[in-house]
């Protein structure tokens, strides 16, 4: 048994992460506000373009606009989303497992010859494929610091152009979408081109519109906003799943250090009771002694 010293001493440790947890799953909860109301009032108005978009898209050809053309899936770039700090239970590994799954599974042909590439977005996605020199392709680590859909639009822009001179034949999002403080969702999806309608029963509806200006013009104008909004909603996304989990993970973290007070100050009142038990047993030996 740890004598009454080494005791005391885990004891003080754990009250001392003990605190950090606590403070640590207040600052994420008043973090957590903010980040979901924007991702609240974000959802609707991109989930609304995304569908007007794909329905105008549907019915025009492939040449209408360079976001639009699918073609053969030979290069593929990979957004993938983080958090720039740990602590967040499996948060940033469920990331990074997700996107080692498009990359050794999915476009596991593309990858062997090169052609599928990494865009990172916060440091513990960063620092992970960063290890692969041949699939890593740099990082957005600094979006966190002023995020804002500014400087997402401004990274949507380079991967439009990149997209547009057929660099990329796809695009695709790996993110935590938030539900709750409690579930975050993993997803994957795609960014560019823009896909048709999944739901083929709604997509055979014909119905006459008159669009001033035209289709063309129309899908021209809001397409770039659309990719920008759909990667933005994506950070937000994310950015609002990591304070939901560090939350949670905080605050188990903060319930296991009570359990593990309770555990070691029951096994120092045991250890405490035996070393007073061994005085005064030795007491009553030594009068023993003298008496005989």
């Amino acid at each position: 048994m740890a004598n009454l010293k080494e005791v005391r001493l885990r004891i003080a440790s754990v009250n001392s992460t003990q605190q950090i947890t606590k403070a640590m799953k207040m600052v994420s909860a008043a973090k957590l506000r903010r980040a979901q109301d924007a991702i609240l009032q974000m959802r609707p108005y991109a989930a609304k373009l995304r569908e007007i978009l794909e329905n105008l898209s549907q019915s025009l050809s492939s040449d209408g606009s360079p976001f639009t053309k699918n073609r053969p899936a030979n290069n593929i770039l990979i957004v993938s989303i983080s958090s720039n700090r740990g602590l967040a239970g499996a948060f940033n590994s469920s990331i990074i497992k997700a996107t080692s799954r498009l990359l050794n599974d999915t476009y596991s042909k593309q990858a062997k010859e090169g052609k599928v590439k990494v865009l990172a977005i916060g440091k513990k996605s960063s620092d992970f494929f960063a290890k692969n020199p041949s699939a890593f392709y740099g990082n957005e680590n600094n979006l966190y610091n002023n995020l804002n859909f500014a400087h997402t639009a401004a990274i949507a822009e380079r991967i439009m152009d990149e997209f547009a001179k057929e660099k990329w034949d796809r695009v695709i999002l790996v993110y935590n979408q938030f539900k709750n403080a409690a579930v975050q969702i993993l997803q994957t999806e795609q960014l560019l081109p823009i896909a048709p309608p999944a739901n083929t029963e709604k997509s055979k509806t014909v119905s006459d519109y008159i669009f001033e200006p035209d289709k063309a013009s129309i899908i021209n104008d809001l397409l770039p906003t659309a990719v920008k909004t759909q990667l933005y909603k994506a950070v937000l996304d994310s950015h609002a799943s990591e304070h939901g989990a560090r939350m949670t993970a905080m605050n188990k973290a903060t319930d296991n250090a009570g359990e593990l007070i309770k555990d070691l100050r029951l096994q120092y009142n045991k250890a405490r009771q035996a070393a007073i038990t061994n005085e005064i047993l030795e007491i009553v030996a030594g009068a023993e002694a003298l008496k005989g």
